[in-house]
């Protein structure tokens, strides 16, 4: 759905100062309980608003998949002058290049509102988890706000979670802020 992807021409106002203080990144990685040796994936990573402070989390190996070769040229620049080293993968979520049980924990953050199937999405996220692995997904609450997709491409966080969950995870779900949420989830049994 081209409709709905971030325009790279405006890759900016991801990395803007006054878009972290409102997201809090560093905040939000803390739940995510990245250990030291863990494999990670910033799945539509972009231009990396999460991907670097997870690269500073764990020695294992750090995934970034997104979509757009533009943003991803702009984190790999990023990437080279922190001097991580990421693994980069162009595609979209629902077929991503790597091999199955390839990760600890899975970001997906301001994206699932883009994706074409949110379910197709959910079972490639369970294909790419280890076994005990989890799954972080920050998204834009359906209000009106100021920033953010427009209203008719946001998934209010009910919905989301009980998509989640008919899709074979155990999940919960709490409030950021007043614009974002947050949902933690592990594939069930």
């Amino acid at each position: 759905m081209p409709e709905k992807k971030f325009d790279p021409e405006k890759a900016e106002k991801l990395l803007a100062e006054e878009r972290i203080d409102v997201v809090k990144p560093e905040n939000i990685l803390d739940q995510l309980d990245i250990l030291p040796d863990d494999d990670v994936a910033d799945l539509g990573s972009g231009n990396g608003l999460f991907t670097l402070s997870m690269a500073k989390r764990t020695a294992g190996a750090v995934y970034v998949v997104d979509l757009e070769p533009k943003m991803l040229a702009m984190l790999k620049e990023r990437a080279k002058q922190e001097k991580f080293r990421l693994h980069y993968v162009e595609s979209d979520l629902e077929q991503v290049d790597l091999k199955d049980d390839s990760v600890d924990k899975v970001l997906a953050a301001f994206v699932i509102h883009e994706v074409g199937s949110v379910s197709g999405t959910l079972n490639e996220i369970k294909r790419l988890l280890k076994p005990g692995g989890q799954l972080m997904m920050v998204e834009w609450e359906a209000v009106e706000t100021e920033s953010g997709p427009p209203l008719s491409h946001r998934l209010p966080s009910e919905h989301l979670l009980q998509i989640i969950r008919d899709n074979g995870f155990e999940a919960e779900c709490s409030a950021w802020n007043d614009e974002h949420y947050v949902i933690k989830a592990v594939p069930a049994g």
